[in-house]
C-alpha cells in the first residue's frame, strides 16, 4: 500500500490517475509518459511513471487514446478469404511491415460479400484504426460501391489512410496489380511451347480480377495464334470451385483442349485433383496453369506453371503506401512473372 492509499490488491483496474499519484507528477506527464507522445518527458519522471504503472498493472485504455488521438496504433486489413493463401500471403506482408512501424493488423473477412464488407468498413471506423487495406476483388456490379467509397472518403477526412489492392474502382489510393498482362504474358509463353487449344476456369461472371485475367488471356491467345473459342467454366473463385469446374469440363469432353488454364491457383489445384481422379495425369493427359503463386503451387505434383506475384511484397508495400512511403506511391503497379513449371510441359509437334 502506498502512502496516498493506492494499492496493487485492487479489485478494479488501476486508471492514469491511480498511475499519477502513484508517480507523484501530473496528468499529463503521465500520459506523455505511457501514450508515446511526440512532447519530452523528463527522464526521471519517465521512469517513476513507468515504475508506477508497472506495480499497479495499469493497461493503458486504447479506446481512450484512440479519441484523444483521433487514431489508434492499428491496421484493419479486410480480405476476401482468410483460408485463401493469397490473401494469407500478403496478410504476412502487412503483418511483417507493420511490426517495423509497431503497429497492430486486425483482419477480416469480407466472404466476397458487398453488403458485409460495408457492414465491416462501418464497423472498423468507429474503431478508428490508422489505416485500412482493402485486398479483396469486388464484384463489376456492386449496388453498394457509392456508400462504400463515401465510408472510406469520410474515414480518411477523420485522420485514417485507406490503400486498395489490385483495382482502382473506388478513386483511392491503390496498390495495382497487372492481371490482364500476367496473364496475356501466361497465354503467349504457352503458345510458344506448343500448346494451342486451351479451356479456361474462372469465377462467377463480373468478379474484377477474374475478368482481366480472363481478357488478359484471350488477349495473349489471340496475338499467337492459340484457340480458346467459348471453352469458359464459372465457378466459385475457390479449390472447391475449381474442382468442380474442371469436373463439368471433363464430363463434357475435352475435344482436344490441352491445357486449362484455370484464374487463379487455388482453383488450378483443385483441377488437378479432379484430373487426377477421372483418371488422368495431370501433366501428360491434359496441361493445367493457374496465377498468384502461392507457395502450395511449388510442391503439389506436378508443380503448377503459373504467374507470380510478389505477395508478401504486396502487403508490405501496401502498409507503406498507406503511411506515406513516396517511393511505395512512385513504384507503379505490381509486376508479375510467369513461371513455367511441369504441369505444362512443353509440346513437341
Amino acid at each position: 500500500m502506498t502512502d496516498d492509499g493506492v494499492g496493487t490488491g485492487r479489485s478494479a483496474p488501476a486508471t492514469l490517475h491511480d498511475v499519477a499519484r502513484e508517480a507523484n507528477v501530473s496528468l499529463a506527464t503521465a500520459s506523455r509518459s505511457l501514450n508515446g507522445s511526440t512532447r519530452r518527458v523528463n527522464e526521471e519522471y519517465r521512469k517513476r511513471v513507468l515504475e508506477a504503472a508497472a506495480r499497479l498493472d495499469y493497461s493503458p485504455n486504447l479506446s481512450a487514446q484512440a479519441v484523444a488521438r483521433g487514431t489508434t496504433t492499428t491496421v484493419a486489413l479486410l480480405v476476401a478469404d482468410i483460408a485463401d493463401p493469397y490473401f494469407s500471403s500478403i496478410a504476412a506482408g502487412v503483418v511483417a511491415e507493420a511490426d517495423t512501424d509497431r503497429l497492430i493488423v486486425t483482419m477480416a473477412a469480407t466472404e466476397r460479400d458487398p453488403e458485409r464488407e460495408l457492414e465491416l468498413v462501418r464497423t472498423l471506423r468507429g474503431q478508428r484504426p490508422r489505416v485500412m487495406i482493402l485486398a479483396g476483388s469486388r464484384p463489376a456490379t456492386d449496388p453498394t460501391e457509392g456508400a462504400l467509397a463515401e465510408e472510406l472518403r469520410a474515414y480518411e477526412r477523420s485522420g485514417g489512410r485507406v490503400v486498395l489492392i489490385s483495382r482502382n474502382e473506388l478513386g483511392l489510393r491503390t496498390l495495382l496489380v497487372d492481371d490482364r498482362g500476367g496473364a496475356e504474358a501466361l497465354a503467349r509463353e504457352l503458345v510458344a511451347i506448343g500448346y494451342r487449344r486451351f479451356a479456361v476456369i474462372t469465377g462467377a461472371e463480373g468478379l474484377r480480377t477474374a475478368a482481366d485475367r480472363v481478357d488478359g488471356f484471350r488477349d495473349g491467345l489471340a496475338a499467337t495464334g492459340g484457340t480458346l473459342d467459348d471453352d469458359v467454366i464459372r465457378d466459385a473463385f475457390t479449390r472447391d470451385g475449381g474442382y468442380s469446374g474442371m469436373r463439368a469440363l471433363l464430363e463434357r469432353g475435352l475435344h482436344g483442349v490441352e491445357l486449362v488454364f484455370a484464374a487463379n491457383d487455388v482453383m488450378a489445384v483443385g483441377a488437378l485433383s479432379a484430373i487426377r481422379e477421372a483418371g488422368l495425369v495431370p501433366g501428360t493427359d491434359v496441361a493445367v496453369a493457374g496465377f498468384d503463386d502461392i507457395p502450395t503451387v511449388r510442391d503439389v505434383t506436378p508443380a503448377l506453371t503459373t504467374v507470380h506475384v510478389p505477395l508478401e511484397e504486396l502487403g508490405r508495400r501496401a502498409l507503406r503506401l498507406a503511411l506515406g512511403d513516396g517511393e511505395a506511391a512512385d513504384e507503379g503497379a505490381v509486376q508479375t512473372e510467369v513461371v513455367l513449371r511441369e504441369s505444362t510441359p512443353r509440346i513437341t509437334r
